[in-house]
């Protein structure tokens, strides 16, 4: 009778003194809309201060050199759940309300990922991956989806709060907001838009004390809270309004801090803060052409619908205590193509069947030095190759492009002048000593401008190229609706 009692003593012990498997992450990434690099105090605006969001980057890791894939709405979304350069799938530019085409059903999100393994999911927010019902985030991996499908600014509605009677928004339908698949409201005017942060905070704070207390208490969940804010037309709740002094701009980002502090105050008091790796970030640089209803590139060339830096040098915040070192600020190149794969990595999930562009950066949030990410290709409008990346150097080559420096600006919601095919001449730049890119070195350094030559072939021989008329290997087929 000894030997049986001594062996299940034995096998108890080992089950008390085994390592448990660690427990998963949740995962909440916030995602805003046309937010410049210089729009957060911690980034160095001077106007007003945004403490909330400041203080991801005092208990985790502060990126100065993170980078958007694209600086354009659909195809900066596109490539930050999927992994890949958004001309790959097909995509490009921002899908208006009436096309049909989306993000291709069998294209793998970072949503679904997560979903293989156990999380709850939930987007509330801005899509603009496809609003027809074939596309939407509910057949995409997200359990759950409030928010506008597309843009804010794509409706029946000037800028400044009147009635369109000419050019594009003359043709777009009413504004809807969507919950799941189905229109619950519509959003009629600026004191509607003013809400939406507001009414997008309270479905996120839901969706993380839900997940805490309810039935899904034991699973992870992944929040995705991509902002219709600070994309024109901006506004604010009433209870934000005139906050700053500092004019609008000021005001709307004081709400989205708000929005962050409700968030972190929802991860806390729920006891998940420990264990949630929170990411907060842009889906481009800011759009120029409005002045004082646009934010600021941080010094960095141009913003939003350009390939120069200002279009897509974004602030990037990452936090998880005890994983990613708190207060480091880390100059290593990063993008958001790399965010799936990093975020499947740190959850045990595996990476999409088909290839993505994005590296695993794991190590580098945990403390190492080195990035996996060495080279970048800037895309843009439908599929042109418009500048390449090795470390520092980045080769610009001439190509038609929007151009707002030496413009005047627009101003309280009215847009400004602007110059959508500007010749933009190429250029070798040094980024680490020219952030700005003014300095050309192309004849300084020959070898350096070969070598970013060739990789540029060879992005085009893999995306192809419609500043060279190439067509690449490896793009995939968007998704279209069906004509139900």
């Amino acid at each position: 009778m000894k030997k049986p009692f001594l062996f299940f003593l034995i096998l108890a012990a080992g089950f008390l003194l085994s390592p448990t498997a660690p427990k998963k992450p949740n995962v909440v990434l916030i995602f805003m809309d046309d937010m410049g690099y210089g729009d957060l105090s911690c980034y160095g605006a001077l106007n007003y201060t945004t403490p909330n969001i400041d203080q991801l980057a005092t208990d985790g890791t502060r990126f100065t050199n993170f980078l958007t894939t694209h600086a354009v709405c659909t195809a900066s979304r596109a490539a930050l759940l999927t992994g890949c350069y958004a001309n790959r799938l097909s995509l490009s530019g921002a899908l208006s309300p009436s096309a049909r085409n989306g993000l291709h059903p069998d294209e793998e999100t970072l949503a679904e990922l997560l979903k293989e393994q156990g999380y709850a999911t939930g987007i509330f927010g801005k899509w603009h991956l496809g609003n027809k019902p074939e596309f939407l985030p509910t057949k995409q991996g997200f359990d759950e989806y409030f928010g506008i499908p597309y843009s804010n600014d794509m409706w029946p509605v000037d800028y400044d709060g009147t009635p369109a009677i000419s050019g594009n928004k003359t043709q777009y339908p009413p504004l809807p907001m969507i919950n799941g698949t189905q229109p619950v409201d519509t959003i009629r005017t600026l004191t509607d838009q003013g809400l939406l942060t507001k009414r997008l905070t309270e479905r996120a704070v839901s969706f993380i004390t839900k997940n805490r207390n309810g039935p899904n208490a034991a699973r992870p969940f992944f929040l995705y809270l991509p902002h219709h804010m600070v994309h024109v037309p901006i506004a604010a709740s009433p209870r934000f309004m005139g906050k700053t002094g500092a004019g609008l701009f000021a005001d709307v980002m004081q709400e989205v801090d708000w929005s962050v502090g409700e968030v972190m105050n929802a991860l806390k008091k729920n006891g998940l803060d420990k264990n949630t790796l929170v990411i907060f970030t842009s889906d481009n640089g800011p759009w120029l052409t409005f002045g004082n209803h646009a934010g600021s590139s941080g010094g960095f060339r141009e913003g939003k619908g350009t390939t120069y830096e200002g279009g897509h040098r974004v602030p990037g915040l990452m936090r998880w205590p005890g994983v990613i070192p708190a207060g480091r600020v880390c100059n290593q190149l990063l993008t958001t193509l790399d965010l799936l794969p990093t975020i499947a990595g740190f959850c045990g999930a595996r990476l999409p069947k088909k290839p993505i562009d994005g590296k695993n950066a794991v190590a580098l949030l945990k403390g190492a030095e080195q990035s996996p990410r060495q080279e970048f290709y800037y895309y843009y409008r439908k599929n042109s190759l418009e500048a390449v990346r090795r470390g520092n150097m980045k080769l610009v080559f001439a190509h038609p492009g929007r151009r707002d420096e030496g413009y005047v600006p627009g101003k309280d919601g009215y847009r400004g002048e602007t110059n959508e095919n500007f010749p933009t001449p190429p250029g070798l730049y040094d980024l680490a000593h020219d952030p700005g890119e003014r300095y050309d070195l192309s004849t300084t350094y020959p070898l350096v401008k070969a070598d970013l030559e060739a990789l540029a072939e060879k992005a085009r021989a893999d995306l192809g190229d419609d500043l060279q008329q190439r067509t690449g290997a490896n793009v995939r087929a968007g998704g279209i609706a069906s004509m139900k």
